[in-house]
């Protein structure tokens, strides 16, 4: 396995002659005990002894990763106008995150076309364009981000290391020459859409190409009109850093604030749990990834998940004049089905310390909608949390959970930091060093120094072997120099 056996024979030989002089003394040492066999299994027993010696086993660090993790529903507006100033306040970018990953609904209207039409990848490629200017041009570098490819049902964008070119407009290629310096900051990892559901994730440049990432893959689910219409459901990205599995869920559930609303948007989450799946493919690498959201290693759930509160509307409306939020979120259902055995015990969330973010009355408005007597055309609706981030696993540390006060839309957009641990594995080989790696051919001690001269640091070993014979050369070095096939012993 590890080369032919007058290799090994000759190996051996060389480590015997110096391993025999380092511990002539120690009798638990002595070669002679163990040359009982014949000169092969002499050999076969030093290689084992310096394979031994030599061992690695998986040596692995531990580093953080802060990740922003956004939702919003955009009420099947597009991303023009002002909003660059909101999705700047809303990203943060005083305190920047390593990666982002920002979850919408309603990215286009929920009309019947929509839903049951053919997916349109224009909605989701605007978004993408406006975050990636946003997060780039922050940094000096204004439009140096990557074009997603057309988004459909079945694909996604994921930039490779060898890949990290953007396609780019024309616009973009003269700023590009205008600057041809320029980098950008962050680099669009994968991104998905379905109907109105929408994922985008992001990750420093510098991190994409420091971090091993593999296995990135998405999945939607449709939970909606039938149970199985887009209008409604998931859309989730899996992905594998070094050692540690990610897998992000944007989801939108059933709406309503009726007795037993929250009936179907429990059943849409264990849908949602059930019908997600990463399988492989002849393409994946040969780190093992997960099959399932529950599968990974930090797991995050957001989006407008429309749980409502158990609460009559003037009540609800009091407290939240008198910001008490302590007690509004004793009859917030998400909380009651996270504490008492529902479909997301277990699953942990921050404090709610903000104001429910649905429903605002309209655009450009600061009001809940309804609480109004005959202000006709104005839905009414309680006050409710239902724009939320939930995380499960290990090694999770939420550092801010926050609303922004963008009007875009009739629902705040919510988002998230995080401090998470990334398992890094610190050796390129967890199993054994070959020997080959330390003695690679016949060559006298000194030739193979010059050889591996620019590889000193990671031949310690051999370099021990060498300074010995040749602070004895009169003792060894004649007789390594001679060595052929007959031995010398």
């Amino acid at each position: 396995m590890y080369g032919h056996t007058k290799d090994r024979r000759v190996r051996g030989r060389m480590f015997r002659k110096w391993f025999k002089r380092k511990h002539k003394r120690a009798e638990s040492y002595q070669l002679s005990q163990v040359s009982d066999g014949g000169e092969d299994e002499s050999a076969d027993y030093l290689d084992d002894i310096l394979f031994q010696s030599i061992e690695m086993d998986p040596c692995t660090s531990t580093s953080e990763l802060r990740i922003f993790v956004g939702t919003w529903n955009v009420a099947g507006r597009s991303p023009r106008g002002s909003l660059a100033v909101d999705l700047d306040e809303w990203l943060n970018l005083k305190d920047a995150a390593d990666m982002y990953v920002l979850g919408f609904q309603e990215i286009v209207p929920l009309k019947t076309r929509n839903v049951i039409g053919v997916e349109d990848p224009t909605e989701a490629r605007n978004w993408n364009l406006l975050i990636g200017k946003t997060l780039n041009e922050k940094f000096g570098c204004p439009w140096s981000t990557p074009i997603v490819h057309p988004i459909s049902s079945e694909n996604y964008n994921y930039v490779q290391l060898s890949e990290l070119e953007p396609e780019i407009t024309r616009e973009q290629s003269r700023t590009l020459q205008e600057k041809p310096n320029s980098v950008s900051k962050y680099k669009l990892i994968a991104s998905k859409k379905m109907v109105g559901v929408f994922i985008s994730v992001w990750m420093k440049s510098e991190l994409v190409r420091k971090y091993n990432i593999s296995n990135v893959k998405v999945c939607s689910v449709a939970c909606g009109i039938m149970g199985y219409l887009g209008n409604k459901g998931s859309v989730s990205v899996s992905m594998t850093i070094e050692r540690t599995s990610f897998c992000f869920v944007v989801a939108h559930l059933a709406s309503g604030e009726k007795k037993g609303d929250e009936g179907r948007r429990n059943h849409q989450v264990a849908e949602i749990f059930k019908r997600t799946a990463f399988p492989r493919s002849s393409s994946d690498d040969d780190i093992p990834h997960p099959l399932t959201i529950l599968g990974h290693d930090r797991i995050f759930w957001f989006g407008d998940l429309n749980y409502r509160l158990y609460l009559e509307d003037n009540s609800a409306r009091q407290m939240i004049k008198k910001l008490d939020w302590t007690a509004l979120q004793e009859f917030d259902q998400l909380r009651r089905e996270r504490e008492y055995g529902g479909v997301f015990q277990g699953w942990k969330e921050g404090a709610l310390e903000f104001a429910p973010t649905y429903k605002y009355s309209s655009s450009n408005c600061n009001r809940y909608s309804g609480g109004l007597p005959g202000r006709s055309g104005e839905k009414q609706r309680t006050p409710a949390w239902c724009d939320r981030i939930l995380w499960y696993g290990k090694g999770v540390t939420q550092l801010s959970y926050f609303r922004s006060e963008s009007k875009f839309s009739d629902h705040r957009p919510v988002s998230a930091l995080f401090s998470t641990q990334v398992d890094v594995e610190q050796s390129t080989n967890p199993r054994m060093v070959s020997m080959h790696t330390i003695l690679p051919a016949i060559q006298t001690p000194k030739e193979i120094m010059q050889s591996n001269s620019d590889e000193e640091a990671s031949s310690t070993f051999l370099s021990l072997i060498v300074k010995d014979f040749e602070e004895s050369p009169t003792q060894n070095g004649s007789c390594i120099e001679q060595i052929d096939d007959s031995g010398c012993s």
